[in-house]
């Protein structure tokens, strides 16, 4: 059997590895070794993290809208409570969005609000 020589795919990988550490501190960028473990770890982080985002922008949203409606005298529970006795179906990312570009649109969906309260 005829000997295989593995050096170029061996430093390859090893480059695709340092490249994905690039700014990591300390040996964790420079040691393959420290590097593989350090890049496993980053990307299992950025896995979580983009699943947690989502949560944490829907706290955003709802902050917002509270904001916006406890300017118009409304608690955020209030509000949504309202809306949906009223039947009005509107997520908190469109709410959020009105709250901070087209205040009148947002004043009026308080107003139906209040109406059903």
């Amino acid at each position: 059997m005829p000997r295989v020589k593995r050096g170029v795919t061996t430093h390859a990988k090893h480059k695709s590895v340092l490249a994905l550490t690039k700014g990591h501190r300390a040996s964790k960028h420079k040691l393959i070794k420290r590097a593989k473990e350090s890049m496993i770890k980053s990307l299992s982080y950025a896995y979580a993290h983009r699943r947690e985002r989502k949560g944490d922008m829907r706290r955003l949203w709802i902050s917002r809208v509270n904001a916006a409606s406890r300017l118009q005298g409304m608690t955020y529970g209030e509000f949504i409570n309202g809306l949906k006795k009223s039947g009005v179906v509107v997520n908190r990312k469109l709410m959020a969005d009105m709250a901070v570009k087209e205040p009148e649109a947002f004043v009026q969906l308080v107003t139906i609000a209040k109406k059903s309260v």
